[in-house]
Parts: C-alpha cells; structure tokens; sequence
C-alpha cells in the first residue's frame, strides 16, 4: 500500500517536469530488476519486495557526519537550528528542525536553537514564543537556547579584527551607489575611494558608527575581499550597517547590527556547530562564510546545504505568507489553511505526522517540488491509529421509527476499531434520528446500498431499519422518512439472520448538540503557485473555507478537548477549534480520501 500511493505521489509531483526530466525521475522511481521496490533517489528509501520493511540508506549528510566521527575530527556533533524571529515557522522550517535535531539524535550530539536576531526593525517577541512552541510541539528539546544578539559585543570585536588587519572599512556610499560600484555578475565591480582609508580612520569611524554618531544609511562598514570575483557575495560585502531601532532584548544598546551572513557564521564558530545545515540558496554565501572564520582565525564550523521544501498548492515565501494575513486573504497566520506550523496544529495535523512526512520526503541536494497529498496521506495514516470515532450528521434528513415504542436507550459504539485498548462510548438511541440526505434516495439505481423505499441499512452500532413511507411537503420536498426497525437485529447481539450491505451514521434528534463545521481545503488552485504566471493571490482558491453553521452530532462530543482529534465517521477528521467558546467549532483536518486526486484523474 505504501509503495502504491508514492507512485502515484511522485508521479503528480513529476508530471509539470519537460518530457525528458519526467522520464528519467520516472525511471528512478521503481526498480523491477531486483527484490527492492525504490523510492526516488533523494529519499534514500526503500522497500523490499518480499518482506514489505522498509530499508534506509544515508543520506549525503549522514555520510558526511559518520566520515567525520570515523575519522576522529569530531567526537561528537553539535547542529544547530537559527530562525530570524521575524514571523512564524512554516512546514518548510520543519523539515529543516526535523533535520538538523534528527541528526543530532541520531549521532548523539545536541542541537542548539538561536534566534538570529540581527534585524530590530522586523523582529518580535511574539515569533519568539511562537517558534520555541512550535519545536517544542514537535517533540525536539534544544541543547542550549541562544540568540545571535548574546554575541553583540563579540561580533563587533571580530569587526575591529577585520579592521585591524586591513580587511575591513567603512563606507560612506548610499546603497545604490553600492549596488552600482559591485558591478554584475559578467562585469568587474570597482572599488570607490573610501576603501583606501587607513585602519586608524576605519577603527575611528566604526567606533563612531556605535557611538550614535551617524544617521541611518549614512555609513555602513565592508569587508575588503574582491570586486572582480565571480561571487558576487565576495564583492567586498557589507558587515554592519546603522539602525536606530529598539531591539526586543537588547533595547537601545545598539544602533549598529551585523549584516546575517557576517553573525552566522561567527555564531556558529562562537557555539562550536560541528555541522551548520542551510538550504541551498546559502550555497553562494558559503565562501563568504569561510573566508570570515580563515581571516578571524577561529573555531572552523562548515556549512553544508540541502534542497528546501517545496510543496503543491502552497507558498513557502515568508513575505507572500504576510501579505496573505495583512490583506486579509486569510484571517492570521494560524489560519488552518496557512503552511505555518502553529496553522496546522490548529487544523489538527499531529506532531507525528508531520515528523513522518519529514522522514518520507528525505534530503536532496536538487530543488524539487513535494506533493501535498504525500502529507495529507501521513496525517491521515496517523489520525486513523489515533482519532476518536464519532457520528455527526451535516445535512440532516429526519428519520421516524415508527414501531420503536421505548423512550429511548443507550447503545454502545467502539472508539476506534484500530485500538483494541480503545473502550466503547455510551450513544443514545430514540425513536427519531438525524441521517445524511445524501444517504436516501427516492428512485434508487442498481447496486444503491443506502436507504430507499422498500430498502434496508444498517445504522451504526444499532439497528437494521427499513423505509416504508416517505413523507412531503406541498412542494414535494422531503420532510421525513417513515422506517420500522427490526428489534432482532441490534448491533452486537444480532439475531435476525438479515445481511445488508449499507451501513449508515445518525444521531439521535433530541440528544444530538449542535456544532459549527469549518470545512478547509487547498489554499490555492493552481498545483505550482511559484512557477505560475500573474500575481500568486490570482489563484487563491475561494472554496478554500467552507462554513456549515450547524451540524448535528452525538452528545459526547460535548465533552470534546482540545488535544484530541476525531474522525467524524464517513465525513473526514476533526479537530475542537480555538474559537469555542460560547459555542463548540470543529476544523476539518483533512478529508477521509485525496478527492483532489480523484480530480486529477478525471482532468
């Protein structure tokens, strides 16, 4: 089953490659010339035929971290997770969390989380609170929690060292002045005037620079490294510049902060990363990186890169993700159709899940783009193990028993029949009961297995019931459905010989609670927002939320909590909203079956 639904995953996934791409990922894709069925290479996943257990190899990184403890470089590894705490984490950010604690774990060394903190003007305790939740959340604890502003008064230090030697100074250039003198990428940039001034002036003005002297922009300090380098990042970059801005832990200290590639590395160095893991967009920024450490003489961290996530039907872009919530697109960044991580817990996805999913999808060196439905497929094998069974009916069609003449009773259901620790729940039983109007049909086809006139189902864990009279209004709208029960045929215990093929969820009219139903969908319509043509909001899916004001549901569910997540028998999974109080909301997590698969096939 496993190796069937990666098919088909990775086969959607390929499908927008050219013709020849597409081809030779396909081949990649299964290996019949052996025992082993294969994921594609940049999972290092595989499973054997004959025994269906699923067999890893390294991946590039796993390799790299054993040759380096074989070899004795390093006793142990350190890895280290950085976010800038300048919004929330999104599933992108959890591959990288899951990677980077992962080989940690796995080798037995720690991970550090540190905040590079190095932008005031965008940065906010609030993210702060959130990120930590959200790693915590996905069961990792850090090593040691750090910021990249613990390291201020070092990193202004290394500054001075650079200066000192000659491979520092301060400018007086504008930005665009910069921009211009740095050249492009076929063209030599030139190197202006103030890079000829001496180390006392560079030291005077840099001591200035932090003293408050000068406005914002006004000077900024650059290393000294190559303006006819072919990396444009080794174009004598820009290390500090000036912010008058109160920062979220060190206030107004500061008005001068380092530029992100000039504290990265130097906080790595500073913590002893063994491995610092960046995606591959860091791969041009890496010699800046070494050049800084070899000149600084200090502890040699190395960064290594992998390809980042990208998914179907999403944008992982931190600054399309707030324009999504400041537009009012969606309603904040924990909206359950968002990526953030702190959107998918409330939407009900589980920690577990997402780890699996982590898993599942490996570690490349190659850009590739990752298919919701392989997600949706682990949330939805975990929710199957874990979720509370439930009956709630969305739109109701009222059934009378016409020969049922108790009062009422309590019937027994299971919890989840994939549980056998799972226990019963007590679900009462009357005369009237709620189905689904999609569950009857007045002029049934062949092979019509729900309920119809002269026809017979099963309700769940109760009755086997019969309908004999359909009931309407002047319009001829159906108002209620007449059935007699068969009292020999009670769930457990059944004697009436009777086999029926449907089986049918209700509830009983006057116990069910009345619940909001928030139905969440795909975000986006086109399947590769990135590569799409036009403004990627032109293709936010407006069926993405769909509101049911009131649904109908079995009386325990009055009880739901927070932490528990259910599947709402033959609608989907479920999950208790924030938003109840005062009334009870449930998020649908993710449907019982990929309908956008179903979809696909039929286009």
């Amino acid at each position: 089953m496993a190796t069937e639904y990666f098919d088909h995953a990775f086969s959607i996934t390929c499908k927008t490659l050219p013709g020849t791409m597409y081809q030779l990922a396909m081949q990649h894709l299964t290996c019949f010339h052996n025992p082993y069925i294969c994921y594609p290479k940049h999972s290092n996943r595989k499973y054997n035929r004959d025994t269906m257990s699923e067999e890893k190899n390294l991946n590039f990184l796993e390799e790299i971290i054993e040759a380096d403890l074989k070899s004795g470089k390093y006793k142990s590894i350190l890895t280290r997770f950085p976010p800038e705490p300048n919004g929330y984490l999104h599933i992108g950010h959890a591959k990288s969390i899951c990677l980077n604690f992962g080989l940690a774990k796995k080798y037995g060394g720690k991970t550090n989380l540190r905040f590079d903190d190095t932008n005031p003007v965008t940065e906010d305790t609030e993210y702060v609170d959130s990120i930590q939740e959200d790693v915590k959340w996905l069961g990792f604890e850090w090593n040691n929690l750090l910021y990249a502003s613990d390291y201020f008064e070092q990193l202004y230090a290394f500054a001075v060292q650079l200066i000192e030697k000659g491979l520092a100074y301060v400018d007086d250039s504008t930005a665009e002045e910069i921009a211009q003198q740095k050249g492009t990428p076929t063209q030599a940039g030139t190197r202006n005037g103030f890079a000829n001034r001496t180390i006392a002036e560079n030291l005077a003005l840099f001591a200035d620079m932090r003293a408050g002297k000068y406005a914002d922009g006004e000077k900024v300090l650059r290393a000294k490294i190559d303006m006819a380098s072919s990396n444009m990042h080794l174009r004598d970059p820009l290390l500090y510049r000036i912010k008058h801005a109160h920062h979220h832990r060190t206030g107004n200290a500061w008005c001068i902060y380092p530029m992100y590639d000039f504290a990265h590395g130097q906080s790595d160095s500073i913590e002893n990363i063994t491995h610092s893991i960046c995606t591959l967009e860091f791969i041009p920024h890496r010699p800046l990186y070494d050049w800084c450490i070899e000149q600084l003489g200090i502890f040699p961290s190395h960064q290594y890169e992998f390809a980042r996530l990208n998914m179907t039907y999403t944008v992982m872009s931190k600054r399309k993700l707030l324009q999504l919530v400041n537009e009012g697109h969606v309603k904040s960044w924990d909206d359950p159709r968002m990526p953030a991580i702190a959107a998918m817990r409330r939407r009900g996805y589980t920690a577990a899940s997402i780890r699996e999913f982590c898993d599942k999808i490996g570690v490349a060196k190659r850009e590739n783009l990752i298919d919701l439905g392989l997600l949706e497929f682990c949330v939805r094998e975990d929710l199957n193990k874990t979720a509370l069974r439930r009956m709630v009916v969305f739109d109701p069609i009222k059934v009378v028993i016409t020969n049922y003449t108790k009062d009422e009773e309590i019937l027994f259901s299971e919890n989840n029949p994939e549980d056998e620790n799972g226990g019963n729940r007590e679900v009462p039983f009357s005369s009237e009961i709620y189905i689904e109007k999609e569950d009857f049909m007045e002029v049934p086809p062949k092979k019509y297995f729900r309920l119809a006139p002269g026809q017979m189902v099963r309700l769940k864990s109760a009755y086997i019931i019969k309908c004999d009279e359909v009931v309407k209004d002047d319009a001829g709208n159906i108002t209620e459905l007449r059935c007699t029960y068969i009292p020999e045929s009670k769930s457990g215990s059944d004697t009436s010989g009777i086999h029926v093929k449907g089986t049918l969820h209700w509830v009983s009219v006057k116990h069910a609670i009345t619940a909001e139903a928030r139905l969440y969908d795909r975000l986006f319509t086109e399947e590769n927002v990135a590569d799409a043509e036009g403004d990627f909001k032109n293709y936010i899916n407006p069926n993405s939320l769909q509101v049911i004001d009131a649904v109908y549901a079995e009386p325990s569910l009055v009880q739901a909590k927070f932490d528990e997540r259910y599947q709402f028998i033959r609608k989907g999974y479920f999950c208790l909203d924030k938003d109840s109080s005062g009334r009870i909301v449930f998020n649908r997590t993710v449907t019982l079956k990929d309908g956008w698969a179903k979809e696909a096939k039929k286009a």
